[in-house]
């Protein structure tokens, strides 16, 4: 995450978040119920999803939101959690289709990335205890900004809320100058007029004002809660629901805190990414790697966040699955990558910082081997990933006119993080965060290593000794520890950390004067005299080199993918003989749920033997079949299965109790063949493995022209 994945706006402020507590009672009080979650407000209902005005279906077709929606329901592909007590905001089961899918997508990402980057793949608990987290920094700077309206008492994520209501008026300025775009076209549907909200009215603005409210769009992951609070009031944002400002936003810390074991006396936190877990067994990985770098760990597992406005399905919920690569790459060097020269002339479209600054959004298609030439990209490894995760995600089938690679301002960059591109995917929510790729330079292990003190660092011989001239700090411990009693180690810390430049002219002040002057972090300015402290250069002979690894840190959100490849292959077919439609969803055959329909024609006792040996064939061959025999006409069974995505159908009808042959249907083109068992089967195995096409089948075996009513 960085998306990363779920990131938030506010690591690198270094802010203190709440729970805040106050010296007013009266504060105190509002504060505690203001932010208290109660299953009220869990059950609330969470502002209205951003709508993409350009939304379309995998042909091209104006995107039905609501019919996608109901179709994943109705076939069962997520559904809210608990939802016979009412449901709670943010948490999501996934049914047979749902859950498969993901399967399939994480056996994919672990074809594409673990076994051919060979990764170190671990899983770590999920129960982070809280010296780990205030140590990473997530618990001083983990979160996002919030406000409340103080009619409804909703709590509104401050800049989903600006976003939500300057886009609302954006689109009025369009539908009153005319400019009909399909969600305004949908707003006039009589079905839909009475859902409209409060704040959608058709106001023309001043072209000023248009450019003014796209050019805060572009930059509003960029801005702090004090910003997001003066462009409230500046264009007097409302809430819809009541007609009324919002209050001022303030900080929100999202992690889940608990504790371990019966006397409570373990404070703990659910963890918020994957990440720490890695790190932590940095030197266990690095010597079960043989102390070779550079190396990669990787790991697959649910994370939790304690979202303030969940939102639009699995876009934006409080637990989820994440998978996290952490990279490990020596920095001297420019981060180079071995194989980057297999990925160099891959073009992505590149949404960089200073572009964003401008109030712009045009993204820049670049190969990625010119954009690290450019310095557009940080460095080799960096662009590696980019270019690994778009070849990815084209492989499970997102649609790939639909992503951006967007850097991270300065004001969302995460604490840790030095660089950062975000794999954007555009979907009825917009512009989405689907994957995270940070350069999280040394922080951790380095914070790790100052908590710990344990070394979190590698060790290398050197091929030829190196001659080290350096400015060594000598402290006289049995006066230096009287002299600062109790801030002797702060005192201490601070001569550590001093650079080579600042240690030359600290020698220089105690030859002269024989003291000098140090700041130090808590104290301020302190005095430290020459009976105290020597600083004098020295030359050594090093053997060994010893370095604090960088760490690349690609962040997958499972959960917003599988949205984004289930929106990005939904269309609409019309049934024959009507001018209804039937959706489709149009997976690639090996992130299909279901690879293969068995339909028998009829319910006849003599299919039985027919249905279960190629069942065992197709079982036995590693591909997923469901049979369905229900009363159903053949038609609607095919289509309800074009609908859970199913890629094949095979029909098993009187023809095969003469000659053993069966018809083979696509589900895109509805086109079938026939041929015998065997060959089918085999056919099957093809297009799964994705050995070959539905074209290419149809070239091998012959057409088949009937049976589809």
């Amino acid at each position: 995450m960085h998306i990363h994945l779920y990131r938030s706006s506010l690591w690198s402020k270094g802010l203190q978040v709440f729970p805040v507590v106050s010296t007013c009672p009266l504060t105190t009080s509002i504060l505690r119920r203001t932010f208290t979650t109660t299953r009220q407000q869990y059950k609330a209902v969470p502002p209205k999803p951003k709508m993409s005005t350009d939304a379309t279906t995998l042909k091209g077709q104006p995107l039905d939101k609501a019919a996608f929606d109901a179709l994943m329901r109705r076939r069962m592909f997520f559904t809210p959690s608990f939802e016979i007590y009412g449901g709670v905001s943010g948490l999501f089961d996934l049914g047979p289709p749902g859950a498969a899918l993901q399967s399939n997508l994480i056996d994919t990402w672990k074809k594409h990335f673990i076994i051919e980057e060979n990764m170190l793949e671990v899983d770590c608990t999920v129960l982070t205890p809280h010296v780990v987290l205030k140590t990473s920094g997530h618990v001083d700077k983990f979160a996002d900004w919030m406000c409340k309206d103080p009619k409804t008492g909703d709590i509104l994520r401050a800049d989903h809320f600006v976003e939500d209501v300057l886009e609302s008026r954006l689109k009025g300025d369009k539908e009153a100058r005319g400019l009909e775009t399909q969600a305004t076209a949908q707003d006039k549907d009589p079905k839909r007029a009475k859902k409209k909200g409060k704040g959608e009215v058709a106001v023309k603005l001043d072209d000023a004002l248009v450019q003014e409210y796209e050019e805060v769009l572009a930059k509003i992951d960029n801005y702090d809660g004090d910003q997001l609070g003066e462009l409230i009031k500046k264009y007097d944002l409302k809430n819809p629901k009541s007609g009324l400002q919002p209050s001022p936003p303030v900080a929100f810390n999202l992690m889940f805190q608990t504790s371990i074991g019966p006397s409570s006396n373990v404070p703990s936190y659910l963890r918020p990414e994957t990440a720490q877990g890695q790190f932590m067994n940095f030197a266990k990985l690095l010597e079960y790697n043989m102390g070779q770098m550079p190396f990669a760990s990787a790991s697959i597992g649910k994370s939790y966040r304690n979202e303030i406005s969940p939102r639009a399905g699995l876009l934006r919920v409080r637990e989820f699955l994440m998978a996290e690569i952490e990279h490990f790459v020596d920095p001297k060097g420019g981060k180079k990558h071995p194989r980057f020269h297999e990925v160099e002339h891959i073009e992505l479209p590149l949404l960089d910082g200073p572009t964003q600054l401008a109030g712009q959004t045009t993204v820049k298609k670049i190969a990625i081997g010119k954009a690290v030439q450019e310095g557009i990209v940080n460095n080799e490894t960096i662009g590696y990933f980019l270019a690994r995760i778009s070849l990815f995600v084209e492989k499970i089938g997102i649609d790939m006119t639909k992503i951006r690679f967007r850097q991270h301002m300065a004001n969302e960059m995460a604490h840790y993080a030095s660089d950062c591109y975000d794999l954007e995917v555009k979907c009825s929510a917009g512009w989405v965060e689907c994957v995270g790729c940070a350069d999280r330079s040394a922080y951790d292990l380095a914070v790790h290593t100052k908590q710990t003190g344990k070394p979190l660092v590698v060790r290398e011989q050197l091929e030829t000794p190196e001659i080290i001239t350096s400015w060594e700090v000598d402290i006289d411990k049995k006066k230096f520890g009287p002299f600062f009693k109790k801030n002797a180690k702060l005192v201490e810390s601070a001569l550590e950390a001093t650079t080579q430049d600042h240690r030359e002219q600290i020698a220089k002040a105690l030859t002269d004067t024989g003291k000098f002057s140090l700041d130090v972090p808590e104290m301020g300015k302190v005095e430290v005299g020459i009976d105290l402290v020597k600083v004098e250069q020295k030359t050594r002979t090093e053997n060994i080199r010893e370095y604090t690894p960088n760490v690349i840190e690609p962040s997958f959100g499972i959960g917003r993918l599988l949205f984004a490849l289930c929106e990005h292959n939904y269309w609409t077919r019309a049934e024959e003989g009507g001018e209804e439609t039937r959706g489709v969803l149009s997976f690639p055959p090996a992130m299909a749920p279901t690879k293969v329909l068995i339909v028998p024609l009829s319910s006849n006792d003599k299919f039985v033997p027919f249905i279960n040996e190629l069942s065992r064939k197709l079982r036995a061959a590693g591909v997923s079949c469901r049979v369905d025999n229900s009363s159903a006409s053949i038609g609607k069974r095919y289509a309800r299965n074009d609908e859970l995505g199913t890629a094949l159908a095979v029909t098993v009808d009187f023809q095969t109790l003469q000659d053993n042959t069966i018809t083979l249907r696509d589900r895109d083109s509805t086109r079938q063949v026939r041929a015998d068992e065997d060959k089918v089967v085999a056919a099957i195995q093809a297009v799964v493995n994705g050995a070959q096409t539905w074209e290419d089948v149809e070239k091998s075996l012959p057409v088949f022209t009937q049976q589809e009513s």
